[in-house]
C-alpha cells in the first residue's frame, strides 16, 4: 500500500469525530497488545479506557488535546496530549505528556507517526514546555525503538494496571528545543 503524504490531514479531534476515533482507537490497541497479553485483560482495557462514554469524558478536558490524522475523511491515527493537571504521572507544568499515540497497523511505517509526534512537539513548543514524556509498554519493541529513534530517552518506569496484572511502562522523554 503507497499513501500520498499530502493526502494525510492532521487536525484537532473534534465531538463529531468521536465514533470513529473510538472505532479506530480500538482497532489499533487491539492490533498493538493482542499478541503479548492475555485477551480477557485486553478486553478489559478496551471497556475502561477505549469507549465513547469515556471518550466524551476526555475530549472536552481543557488540559488534554486529541489531534487525528485522517485520509479522506477516515481517521487512520491519533495522539493525546495532556497538560497538568490531565498528567498520569509526572505532573510537571514544564511538561507536556503524550498519553497516546496509535496508527493503524496498515498505515505503520509511512511517517505518520512522527508526523504526530511533530505535531505534539509544536503543541508543547507553542505552550514554552521544556519537555515532553510518555510511558510506553516494556515489552512492546517496535514503539521503544520509534522513541528512542526520535529521541527519547528512558528515565523511570511505573506499574500500568492491566486487567488481572501490573505491567511495567518505560517512562521516556525528550527535551522540546
Amino acid at each position: 500500500m503507497q499513501i500520498n503524504k499530502q493526502s494525510v490531514k492532521i487536525r484537532e479531534a473534534l465531538e463529531e469525530d468521536l465514533n470513529p476515533l473510538v472505532e479506530m482507537a480500538k482497532k489499533s490497541f487491539l492490533q498493538a497488545f493482542t499478541a503479548n497479553n492475555k485477551l480477557e485483560n485486553v478486553e478489559s482495557y478496551l471497556d475502561e479506557a477505549f469507549t465513547i462514554d469515556q471518550f466524551k469524558r476526555e475530549l472536552p478536558v481543557p488540559a488534554s488535546t486529541f489531534y487525528i490524522a485522517e485520509i479522506n475523511k477516515e481517521i487512520i491515527g491519533y495522539t493525546k496530549l495532556n497538560l497538568v493537571p490531565a498528567q498520569t504521572d509526572i505532573h510537571d507544568p514544564e511538561s507536556l505528556e503524550i498519553a497516546r499515540l496509535y496508527v493503524l497497523q496498515e498505515y505503520i511505517g509511512f511517517g505518520l507517526g512522527k508526523e504526530l509526534l511533530d505535531k505534539a512537539f509544536a503543541f508543547a513548543k507553542q505552550k514554552g514546555l521544556k519537555y515532553v514524556w510518555l510511558g510506553v509498554w516494556e515489552h512492546n519493541p517496535r514503539a521503544i525503538r520509534f522513541y528512542q529513534k526520535n529521541g527519547f530517552e528512558k528515565f523511570s518506569t511505573h506499574p500500568f494496571p492491566f486487567g488481572d496484572e501490573i505491567q511495567t511502562d518505560w517512562l521516556m522523554k525528550k527535551l522540546v528545543i
